[in-house]
């Protein structure tokens, strides 16, 4: 794709991912690679008004075009690509049930097989910093680096994945994984798990498992 069809392509997941209530307003973010950087939103622009000229092209030093100004979280974006050179789509949203256990400061455990759309046998939960700043990059990094979905503490999660589409897919799976935690957790303080066993038996099935697309 061209990089007006990749700035198509982020508005699209925008939009999807507020209508599935993954997301409020303008306050999630999302970027795909491209080139020797990233194309990503643009700051405080409400999404049902964004055009392909408006997505911001930052290059890997975190130098971008003159005239935008790129979603404020931008830093943890390239932390995640140079992270994960193998994934190419990056998605930041305030999900309320995935906040809610950030909130918590809880990663959440293997309370399903699904978690292994993680790559691991958990979802976990980085520690707070503040929106924007050098040191949340710093802790995205590490811990995507571990899984391609993490909660950051008191703030969203994040997810990423080979492309917007799998990426999109992957924070719904965690945003309704929060939301079993959540209910599970209201019922009994002592949470059931599978076995680390029986996880490193679903992590080998889930290598090939999800959206066949590239």
């Amino acid at each position: 794709m061209n990089r007006e069809q990749y700035s198509q392509q982020i508005i699209d997941t925008c939009l999807r991912m507020n209508a599935q209530g993954l997301n409020q307003g303008t306050s999630g973010n999302v970027s795909v690679r491209y080139q020797d950087g990233m194309l990503i939103t643009p700051s405080g622009i409400a999404y049902e008004k964004l055009t392909p000229a408006m997505i911001v092209y930052v290059d890997r030093l975190g130098q971008f075009e003159e005239g935008k100004v790129p979603s404020s979280e931008w830093h943890f974006h390239l932390a995640c690509y140079s992270a994960r050179p193998e994934l190419n789509a990056v998605i930041h949203t305030h999900a309320v049930s995935a906040t809610a256990v950030s909130v918590l400061n809880r990663s959440i455990p293997a309370i399903h097989y699904m978690v292994a759309v993680t790559g691991i046998d958990h979802v976990p939960c980085i520690p707070y910093a503040t929106f924007g700043s050098q040191l949340l990059a710093d802790s995205v990094e590490n811990g995507i680096k571990e899984s391609k979905a993490i909660l950051m503490q008191h703030h969203g999660m994040i997810a990423m994945e080979k492309n917007l589409e799998k990426a999109l897919w992957l924070a719904n799976e965690v945003e309704v994984l929060a939301k079993l935690y959540l209910q599970v957790a209201a019922v009994q303080r002592e949470i059931p798990t599978l076995s680390a066993e029986e996880m490193v038996t679903v992590i080998e099935k889930f290598k090939t498992y999800g959206l066949k697309s590239d």
